[in-house]
């Protein structure tokens, strides 16, 4: 597999921008999840207060982050370090589980109780999950396909309302695909990853509002799924995978399953929530949208983005992780969105992997042939014209962004700046 993926031109000259994420890929270090498994903790889980479950986890993420920086830069022997029982995994898994009774997982913290059926807030959903689809995706930038697919997993609904979502499908429609269990989330990215794939990648729609689902699910990767639990989400399956059985073996470290976790969000995240996905992710794949408030609040209905979604990325920036920003090249939106979203980057996370995006199209509520087409949209009724795409591009590379490799790769339009 190491030799396969290294043979890629761009996993080569990208690879100094994502060194965590292609080691775990390849098997070479143990993903963040492997670690925090080894971190204990002092509490009664069951019994221990909000604020104090938040304070332990504090002090847990120190613990996990002094041993992922040990493991970077000199590996650990996962076999010399057992499994904590309970474990950061654990005490994250519950710090959720009580989120939901007032729920802040994103920015519009709406602080309902999604464990009751009928309270819903922005997301339009309970402590549910449905996924409407997985599969081997290979529509991702190269650096997550590679040569097998990435890893994807879709779930429905979300916590934005952009009309003109390309996955307007899942994003707005809460009931879209199957309801699945974290067990049953954790047999699809086991699947995913024995057929090959180099990440699992947590998508939408939003994934943030599928936090308890998501967490729960990695807490169970360390068990081999079961025949029942592969079988019941075959109905979802939409890849050129073959059903593979827990005896034969996936991607491994030291003899336990090793997999990235992919984050693919569109950041509008809580600042709970980062803490929480903090010791969980691998590399992060974010889209920053809007460079400015009005015009998100337009297109996606969606108040205090630019703040929530720069605030985000500058702490993963910060922090040292892995990460690749898309932005879409928007018809009529790139002296508004695009280049203040791009001076942004350059002035505070200049070293950050960007792929600026020529894809868009025109698709639900700006679709006229869409039965949820919105007269009030019909300047976004169009593609981006080649003067468009090639100024964005230009910008880009004038403002020293490292975009080319990404943006180029998988361009529609085949122009370059």
């Amino acid at each position: 597999m190491a030799r396969r993926l290294s043979a890629f031109r761009d996993w080569d000259r990208v690879g100094d921008r994502l060194t965590w994420y292609f080691s775990v890929a390849r098997d070479v270090k143990p993903a963040k999840y492997l670690l925090a498994r080894r971190i204990g903790c002092t509490l009664d889980l069951p019994t221990a207060t909000l604020d104090e479950l938040w304070i332990e986890h504090d002090l847990a993420t120190t613990r996990f982050l002094d041993l992922w920086t040990e493991t970077r830069q000199r590996g650990v022997r996962l076999t010399g370090l057992p499994p904590e029982n309970p474990s950061l995994l654990d005490l994250t898994a519950e710090l959720v589980r009580r989120m939901m009774a007032r729920c802040t997982f994103c920015r519009w913290n709406c602080r309902v109780d999604r464990t009751i059926d009928a309270k819903h807030g922005t997301c339009q959903l309970n402590d549910l999950s449905r996924v409407a689809s997985y599969f081997d995706h290979h529509g991702e930038e190269l650096v997550f396909r590679g040569y097998a697919g990435s890893g994807t997993v879709f779930f429905t609904s979300c916590n934005m309302r952009c009309q003109f979502c390309q996955n307007g499908d899942i994003s707005h429609d809460k009931n879209n695909g199957i309801l699945v269990t974290p067990r049953e989330v954790a047999a699809m990215a086991w699947q995913l990853r024995r057929a090959g794939c180099h990440n699992i990648n947590w998508v939408g729609g939003e994934p943030t509002v599928h936090l308890q689902t998501i967490v729960e699910a990695i807490r169970q990767m360390g068990s081999p799924p079961s025949r029942r639990d592969l079988a019941s989400v075959q109905r979802v399956n939409q890849g050129t995978m073959a059903l593979l059985l827990p005896s034969e073996e996936p991607g491994v470290y030291e003899g336990e399953f090793n997999v990235p976790m992919l984050w693919n969000s569109n950041f509008f995240m809580s600042p709970e929530t980062m803490r929480i996905l903090r010791p969980l992710v691998d590399v992060w794949l974010s889209d920053f949208k809007f460079g400015n408030n009005q015009c998100a609040v337009f297109l996606s209905r969606t108040p205090w983005y630019f703040e929530t979604v720069a605030t985000n990325h500058k702490l993963v920036y910060d922090w040292g992780e892995d990460l690749v920003i898309r932005h879409l090249i928007m018809p009529g939106h790139v002296e508004c969105c695009t280049k203040p979203v791009l001076n942004w980057i350059a002035a505070n996370v200049p070293k950050a992997l960007v792929n600026v995006m020529d894809q868009y199209r025109p698709e639900y509520a700006c679709d006229p042939l869409s039965h949820a087409y919105d007269d009030r949209y019909r300047t976004m009724a169009r593609h981006p014209n080649a003067n468009e795409v090639l100024e964005a591009y230009a910008y880009a590379r004038e403002l020293g962004l490292r975009f080319q490799d990404l943006s180029y790769e998988k361009n529609v339009t085949g122009l370059r700046a």
